[in-house]
């Protein structure tokens, strides 16, 4: 099973972490499923930047970004050419190292952490 190396956040994980990675999974449920509360107002349907994440390592194993995601995407803080919403980011077969950007474009998150 791939796994997800999260590098070190000061909010979301101080300490970063490694997560197995289930493929078909969305990077951001993966996120999600291991108690890292990253951002994600929209619920997870492409309609907003909070679960932005640039991919240092495995980007070209995920899937093919759509439209929709490419065009909210250049809404984001700090876009970096391998940044990706993590919702729309499925895991393949590969390791992935993922960074999640320090600011997002809400000032404030939807929970208190």
């Amino acid at each position: 099973m791939p796994q997800i190396v999260i590098l070190p956040h000061p909010v979301f994980c101080p300490d970063g972490a490694v997560l197995e990675a289930p493929s078909g999974k969305s990077v951001c449920d993966v996120l999600l499923d291991n108690d890292i509360e990253i951002e994600h107002a929209c619920d997870r349907v492409c309609a907003c930047t909070t679960c932005h994440v640039i991919v240092r390592e495995g980007f070209e194993s995920l899937n093919e970004q759509e439209e929709k995601e490419e065009d909210m995407l250049d809404k984001a803080w700090g876009l970096e050419p391998n940044s990706r919403l993590s919702c729309q980011a499925i895991v393949a077969d590969e390791d992935l190292v993922v960074e999640i950007p320090k600011y997002t474009i809400n000032h404030a998150a939807e929970k208190n952490h």
